[in-house]
């Protein structure tokens, strides 16, 4: 993959911020708006929005995982084990340096954000199925 250049990357991280992610919530786009367009404000928005979406995942998770015994309990919960895995892996990519700074102030959080965001999706779909104890 070609790397690239400092000013392609300085036009994205611009575009990111002027308009804001589509994707991402409201309180990141504010952030963003008023960050002083410094990597560290950045990562902050980035870092604020992924524990945003950690703690919605938590939630969802005590939730879905409360309405669930027997041999489902042990099988949700082995699963769970295993995304917590991935989410740990997941976008590294843009944290490797092949993105330069903005890659891993703005890319890697929306990335690490939306993964996130999806497991909190599929827990809701599971917890469809569950009915309270």
């Amino acid at each position: 993959m070609k790397r690239f250049s400092g000013l392609a990357l300085s036009a994205i991280a611009f575009l990111v911020a002027a308009s804001g992610s589509a994707l991402a919530d409201a309180a990141y786009d504010q952030c963003i708006a008023k960050a002083d367009g410094t990597n560290t404000a950045w990562a902050q928005c980035g870092g604020d929005w992924v524990a945003r979406e950690d703690a919605k995942l938590n939630k969802v998770w005590h939730q879905v995982y409360g309405q669930t015994d027997g041999q489902t309990k042990t099988d949700l919960l082995a699963e769970q084990r295993l995304w917590n895995a991935y989410k740990e892996s997941s976008c590294n990519f843009y944290a490797n340096g092949d993105w330069g700074r903005e890659g891993q102030v703005l890319n890697f959080s929306e990335c690490r954000a939306k993964v996130i965001a999806a497991r909190t999706g599929e827990l809701q779909e599971y917890g469809r199925f569950f009915s309270p104890k």
